[in-house]
């Protein structure tokens, strides 16, 4: 086998695990293609993805384009001469580009494609209370998340895993399986199929989640309202409000950490101290809360929100009787 050689296109620290599996393994790599930078914080300096800071470490090529379609960018691509595009996490790319290397362009993809399209996949199969999830190889084609499938590695979901532990948890598996899949591209071994041939009855999807998708449904089950909030845990957070009787106040709330319980709930909408967390009421159970952010300040443990705040006087805001 002759030496092959990819163009690697991501932004966050997903996409890292990946080029640092690929070049730790000795791929040879033309070129980093990420998102430009961009000022961030108080004080508005500029900031580097994750997979610019990586490059430079690595002293790897960097382009940063802020059109995709910029002939002189793909001029530069052209000329790289690459005999792959690797890309994770990266943005959607126009046919000029996917289609410029000889042996395709390849996508990772963190759920079990075709299942879970789009940008949350993650958080959108446990929200949905799934008990199994993966990583997907696939070549790019030109409707988004599409095309024909290489690889796929399964994972178990775990009762009270959260989106950020899941995240962790697929990182680096689509390490090992876009490594996996870029060697058998380059032996000339990997086959594909169409997603259309797996016969999946409906298909989910995972589109962008918004703040005002995260507020909480307590009239939904214990277990739903549990998965809602794990889901979203740690980012973008599921939330609630909830009304302070004696400061005649109303507050917003970050729900991080939460546990089912088979604890029966009354019509009261109050919520409840407990030795071991804050009890919310939902339609069928208690949910216990032992993490959470009341507005305007830190994240904090059941404990330490508890020492400071008298729950008793408080309730449910804005939630379906």
């Amino acid at each position: 086998m002759g030496r092959f050689s990819i163009v690697f296109m991501g932004t966050p620290e997903f996409a890292v695990s990946v080029i640092n599996k690929l070049y730790k393994e000795e791929i040879e790599i033309k070129a980093i293609v990420t998102a430009p930078d961009k000022p961030a914080g108080r004080g508005q300096k500029l900031n580097q993805s994750d997979v610019k800071k990586f490059a430079i470490d690595n002293k790897l090529s960097i382009l940063q384009p802020t059109n995709l379609k910029d002939a002189s960018f793909i001029e530069n691509l052209k000329e790289l001469n690459a005999d792959l595009f690797v890309v994770v996490a990266f943005r959607m790319l126009p046919e000029s580009v996917w289609s410029i290397p000889t042996l395709g362009t390849v996508n990772l993809h963190a759920s079990l494609l075709p299942n879970y399209r789009g940008a949350a996949p993650i958080n959108w199969a446990i929200i949905n209370g799934e008990t199994e999830s993966g990583v997907t190889t696939f070549f790019i084609e030109k409707e988004i998340d599409t095309g024909r499938i290489i690889d796929q590695i399964k994972v178990q979901i775990g009762e009270n895993e959260t989106a950020g532990e899941l995240y962790n948890r697929l990182m680096q598996k689509g390490a090992d399986l876009m490594y996996g899949t870029v060697q058998k591209i380059f032996n000339g071994k990997a086959t594909s199929v169409e997603q259309s041939e797996l016969n999946l009855i409906d298909i989910k999807p995972a589109p962008k989640i918004f703040r005002d998708n995260c507020k909480i449904d307590f009239s939904l089950s214990v277990a739903q309202v549990h998965d809602f909030c794990r889901g979203l845990s740690p980012s973008p957070t599921a939330w609630c409000k909830l009304y302070n009787h004696k400061k005649d106040e109303i507050k917003i709330y970050k729900l991080f950490e939460t546990r089912k319980t088979t604890i029966s709930c009354s019509c009261s909408q109050s919520i409840v101290r407990a030795a071991n967390g804050i009890l919310f009421p939902c339609n069928d159970y208690y949910i216990l809360v032992t993490e959470i952010k009341p507005e305007g300040k830190r994240k904090m443990t059941f404990k330490e929100f508890l020492a400071g705040n008298t729950v008793e006087n408080m309730s449910l805001f804005g939630n379906p009787e």
